[in-house]
């Protein structure tokens, strides 16, 4: 995603806690900060996507948090998946610094935003998302405005929710058709274009064909996401079975140790819960 941002001819300054995984994008132009308070004096917008709500509270609270040194005027854009709440908070205490925030979550995996198609969520003020416009082309595709700040991170949850239950009938669909001996490359093949084709069947069925559980998107941020849904819809006070049946299954994925691969590995879980292996693992 930052890749895309300097190809496009902008100026980037990074910083990364691991700073190896900032190496590539330094070799290609970016300047290097050593916090994210020594970004927030240096530019007019700047971008965060870290994992958990807990990492967002650091980046953005922190001892050399962005709030410790943020320019006057300054837009931040948070793209972790994370709580509404938290938007609202980090909306907030922009203000306060006479700034303005956007939480502009993605969906797409890293095909996504390696091809810069990635759908973006905003919520915020309208004005601010006016503003952002423009770079948020650079890396994505669709891109909405929802409302105020948290429609963003709502929308995801919104979306996270249908790719839970989704995620569940892909596999069942796949073991089923493993079962049954069916050459599943063409069964993804053909019931791809039907009623039944989804990203999750099209994108993530051939990497289960062939064994490959390597992540465009972490079970454990998966798990994260279901958590965050599923607290939220507590207190909206509804219950939705579908997602705690899958974050049920993704559970017993961490359980497993899988916590590190994609989420096409849910299909190792229902292979063991139905004690069937396959012999190319």
């Amino acid at each position: 995603m930052v890749r895309h941002l300097i190809n496009d001819g902008h100026p980037v300054i990074v910083h990364s806690r691991t700073p190896s995984k900032a190496k590539p994008l330094l070799d290609v132009g970016a300047e290097w900060a050593d916090s994210p308070a020594s970004i927030a004096t240096r530019v007019d917008y700047l971008f965060s996507m870290v994992g958990y709500p807990a990492d967002v509270e650091d980046v953005y609270f922190g001892k050399e948090g962005v709030f410790s040194d943020l320019s006057k005027g300054t837009v931040v854009i948070d793209m972790t998946t994370s709580s509404p709440e938290l938007a609202k908070k980090i909306s907030d205490y922009a203000l306060k610094k006479e700034s303005f925030s956007l939480d502009a979550p993605v969906s797409g995996g890293d095909i996504g935003a390696k091809n810069a198609s990635l759908a973006i969520m905003c919520g915020g003020f309208h004005e601010t998302f006016l503003k952002v416009l423009p770079l948020l082309k650079v890396i994505g595709e669709k891109i909405e405005f929802f409302g105020s700040p948290g429609a963003g991170q709502k929308t995801k949850m919104s979306n996270q929710i249908l790719i839970a239950s989704t995620m569940i009938g892909t596999v069942e669909s796949m073991l089923y058709a493993e079962k049954s001996n069916l050459d599943l490359a063409k069964v993804i093949g053909l019931i791809g274009q039907g009623a039944a084709g989804c990203w999750s069947l099209n994108q993530l069925g051939p990497r289960m064909i062939s064994n490959d559980w390597e992540p465009g998107f972490f079970i454990k941020h998966f798990v994260k996401d279901m958590g965050i849904a599923l607290e939220d819809c507590e207190s909206m006070g509804i219950r939705l079975k579908g997602l705690e049946l899958a974050h049920q299954f993704y559970q017993k994925a961490i359980d497993s140790g899988y916590q590190d691969k994609g989420t096409q590995a849910l299909l190792k879980i229902l292979r063991e819960l139905n004690n069937l292996s396959k012999h190319q693992e």
